[in-house]
């Protein structure tokens, strides 16, 4: 006997395979890989510092709320590191990852530290931006090559690389930066402005939330810096 299935039912067995999955990874406990510490226990924000209405944990995931700003930082400084991340986004959300970032709960750590970019490129209200405003990018400095990023509400995972002056960002596989920061802004920024955090050697990892909700799950760090 020949069995037809709707598109609709189709799709929603998909949503409903992709929804278990989630659970089930959820559920799972989080080993890091070799080498690598987790910087987040999936139970509480220990370990982190930031406003408290801003963040919460929610089925295991570290969650920028909808409406919540601010900058949620690590209580450690790190100089060298590989970090690894999984994020899902919703549509339109707008986020950073900040990294050798001064200890600032509110601020412009795009500008007094290094950020990151965490954005939805595929929103409408985004096709004009800049360049160097996109996922991935180093905010003002490096533009990141596009296309990376699932399917709003999918999970993504993504790995900064940081030694020295080099950095390189892969998301979900693909390299989407791999640049010298001196050589970058050898002939000044490209949003022209003063970024006096790109003189840091070492600092705080944070996510810098502008009001949408992000997730955040599988934190994963893998410290470079030199032994004092």
């Amino acid at each position: 006997m020949r069995i037809i299935i709707s598109s609709t039912l189709s799709l929603a067995l998909i949503t409903a395979l992709i929804q278990i999955s989630d659970a089930d990874d959820a559920a799972a406990p989080f080993v890091p890989d070799r080498g690598f510490v987790s910087l987040f226990d999936g139970k509480s924000l220990k370990g982190w510092t930031g406003p408290p209405d801003g963040y919460t944990v929610e089925s295991g995931n570290l969650v920028c709320v909808a409406g919540g700003k601010g900058n949620l930082l690590t209580e450690k400084e790190y100089a060298d590191f590989e970090l690894t991340f999984e994020f899902k986004l919703t549509a339109g959300a707008n986020n950073g990852l900040g990294i050798r970032c001064p200890k600032l709960a509110e601020g412009n750590l795009h500008l007094d530290g290094t950020e990151l970019q965490i954005l939805d490129d595929s929103s409408d209200k985004y096709t004009t931006l800049k360049p160097y405003q996109y996922h991935g990018s180093v905010y003002g400095i490096v533009p990141a090559k596009r296309g990376s990023l699932k399917p709003v509400g999918e999970w993504n995972r993504e790995e900064v690389s940081l030694r020295g002056r080099k950095i390189k960002v892969t998301v979900n596989g693909q390299t989407i930066v791999d640049a010298d920061l001196d050589e970058a802004t050898k002939s000044g920024t490209l949003d022209e402005q003063m970024h006096p955090g790109l003189s840091r050697s070492t600092g705080h990892i944070g996510f810098l939330g502008h009001g949408d909700r992000v997730d955040f799950r599988r934190v994963q760090i893998k410290d470079l810096s030199p032994p004092k």
